[in-house]
């Protein structure tokens, strides 16, 4: 059975940027503070880019069909993609555009109370977030691979983008909260903007890491180079092979991975044999990788 995304933390994220956006909104309305409509922008982009994502979730489980014999699985690397690019326009551009106006037109805060209580909810409510998300990511990680080498190497969008995006919320509220205390305390209004500029930056870079992860994907990554190790040698294992060539693969789907593979068969095998030693390099390779769901295989001279 094809695995699916764990759309849930999607969910989660979706439900409590939508909250956070509402009453972030409301707080830059009332105190005029650059920073807190930049966060504003930042809940209401997360929560756009949680529905895309869904959407594209959705679109990938549709069945192989003749326009497309493979499946629909890069649906989903399509739609994180147009997250990274909204996430950059949409966020982090916008962001950093409102935090310059700030500054070159500056404006003295009010009612920061607002803010503070805003941020001290948002906080909480990202913090639960953040946590659901970071263990469903644990619980997908290997126990030797460090975060970020496992980051890098999921083909799941939906396992980092998530996190990123609460990671980058987090970063953002922290950031936000620092520009009003530091601007409360100075009375220097010019620190809101540069907050709501920080703010931005983070979200670009946050867009930048998804937008060449899932580049890599939609131009059609191949598996592992330990799991293409491990597939050739499950073959050469096989004692009707006498030579494996360099296979092919490519990622249709997070959780699909297409082989072509050149084997070189010994000699004087019969035809019920040479069937067999194909069904059963096939099984083995399934066994152990189950993520390679489409399995070719070319004899060769």
């Amino acid at each position: 059975m094809i695995r699916r995304a764990n759309t849930t933390v999607v969910w989660i994220g979706i439900l409590a940027n939508v909250a956070i956006a509402a009453a972030k909104f409301i707080a830059a309305a009332f105190t005029g503070s650059a920073a807190m409509l930049a966060e504003g922008i930042h809940s209401s982009v997360d929560a756009a880019d949680g529905s895309l994502l869904l959407v594209g979730e959705r679109l990938s489980r549709r069945p192989p069909d003749d326009e497309h014999p493979l499946g629909y699985g890069r649906e989903i690397f399509f739609w994180s993609f147009l997250v990274a690019l909204i996430i950059f326009a949409a966020g982090g551009v916008v962001s950093i555009y409102r935090g310059i106006n700030h500054l070159l037109h500056p404006e003295p805060l009010e009612n920061v109370v607002w803010n503070y209580g805003v941020l001290g909810i948002a906080f909480v409510l990202d913090g639960i977030s953040w946590v659901v998300t970071f263990r469903n990511f644990n619980n997908a990680r290997p126990s030797h691979v460090s975060a970020w080498r496992f980051l890098h190497a999921s083909k799941d969008p939906t396992v980092y983008t998530v996190l990123l995006e609460d990671t980058s919320d987090l970063m953002g509220l922290l950031i936000a909260f620092m520009g009003v205390l530091i601007g409360q305390l100075t009375g220097v209004a010019l620190a809101d903007g540069i907050a709501s500029i920080l703010i931005g930056c983070v979200l670009v870079a946050v867009s930048l890491i998804l937008a060449v992860e899932t580049r890599s994907l939609l131009l059609g990554e191949a598996a592992s180079r330990t799991t293409i190790q491990g597939m050739c040698a499950i073959a050469r294992a096989d004692a009707a092979v006498a030579g494996v060539d360099r296979p092919l693969t490519v990622h249709v789907a997070p959780h699909q991975i297409l082989l072509v593979l050149g084997i070189r068969f010994g000699e004087g095998l019969t035809l019920a044999e040479f069937e067999e030693a194909i069904r059963r390099i096939k099984a083995a390779i399934h066994e152990k990788y189950p993520d390679v769901t489409r399995i070719f295989i070319e004899p060769r001279r």
